[in-house]
């Protein structure tokens, strides 16, 4: 078969011609609304910062970023949705702390982690363990004492099966040897009325969520699981710092691109959001939802998530813990 050179030159044209397109496209990145998918409800921490930092990005980039709420299956509907999105940098996931711990606690999921790729860190949420003002324990250690003066332990409550939360806790019960049982419920507020009740012992939970209790003289804080003391409520002393070493966990949200999606678009919208969360008025806004602006580029990202998820498979298996 015979090649013309008018036949050569014009597939070497075309395909100049497509990349300068793409390279282009890549360029103006916006053209047109990007969609930010949040895995939670509407109301929440993760829809409130990314609501915030919408507002944000839309004002620095000149373009509409929606916020689009996608709850179901632990954060896992998001998470397939946005990893069969098409990479053009115009589905976004604002993916949350169960992205890193899904692999551990499901047999089967509909999409791998390496479909999607890291973008930046956004916001961290503190869990703060909270007890009631009556409790017969005013410390930490005093508490775990107590759990050991009793057959059946500690009891805490989390706002759902495989939470972080939850997973804060069993960490918890491993570092402090004690015996524990965790009382799953749909949401944070259930498990307040029981604490409230003095029907639990405890829970580890975002501030924002409790502060109205605390403030009322209702419930007390004990500490912060955080590996610093949290500049939201910084009285209450880390877990580390009580004796607890291992016992290190947040709640957290980031962004993540299917693992196509161009680098220049990557990285741009990786400058954006860390430009974002500098803002002192972003910042502000973060604190009164309970949330610590981070930041963070895709790399610093994605080591993060490797280490939650070698971390929390750990805890996962030792603990026989199974999603449903």
């Amino acid at each position: 078969m015979t090649i013309s050179r008018r036949t050569l030159l014009g597939a070497v044209a075309s395909l100049s011609a497509g990349s300068v397109f793409q390279a282009r496209a890549e360029g103006d990145w916006p053209t047109r609304i990007v969609r930010l998918v949040s895995p939670y409800g509407a109301g929440g921490a993760s829809d409130i910062s990314l609501r915030i930092l919408a507002e944000q990005l839309g004002r620095r980039l000149n373009q509409q970023f929606i916020v689009e709420n996608k709850p179901g299956a632990g954060t896992r509907v998001a998470n397939e949705l946005v990893a069969r999105a098409a990479p053009d940098g115009y589905t976004v996931l604002y993916a949350a702390a169960p992205f890193a711990t899904a692999e551990a606690l499901f047999e089967k999921l509909n999409y791998n982690r390496k479909d999607l790729q890291p973008v930046a860190m956004a916001v961290m949420a503190p869990l703060f363990l909270v007890v009631n003002a009556q409790a017969p324990f005013k410390t930490v250690q005093e508490m775990i004492a107590y759990g050991k003066s009793k057959p059946e332990g500690l009891t805490f409550g989390s706002p759902g099966a495989g939470s972080q939360p939850h997973l804060a806790a069993e960490l918890l019960f491993r570092d402090a040897g004690v015996k524990g049982l965790i009382v799953p419920f749909r949401g944070d507020n259930m498990a307040y009325t029981e604490l409230l009740a003095r029907r639990l012992d405890a829970t580890l939970t975002a501030i924002s969520t409790a502060l109205p209790h605390i403030q009322s003289g209702q419930l007390r804080v004990l500490g912060v699981a955080s590996a610093a003391r949290s500049p939201i409520y910084p009285e209450a002393l880390t877990l580390r710092e009580q004796g607890l070493a291992n016992v290190v966990a947040s709640g957290w949200y980031g962004f993540m691109a299917p693992a196509a999606t161009p680098q220049p678009i990557v990285e741009r919208l990786q400058a954006e959001v860390i430009r974002a969360l500098a803002d002192p008025d972003v910042k502000q806004k973060l604190v009164a939802q309970g949330l610590e602006a981070k930041g963070g580029t895709a790399a610093e990202f994605g080591k993060f998530i490797d280490d939650e998820t070698r971390k929390w498979s750990e805890v996962i298996r030792a603990a026989g813990l199974k999603g449903e």
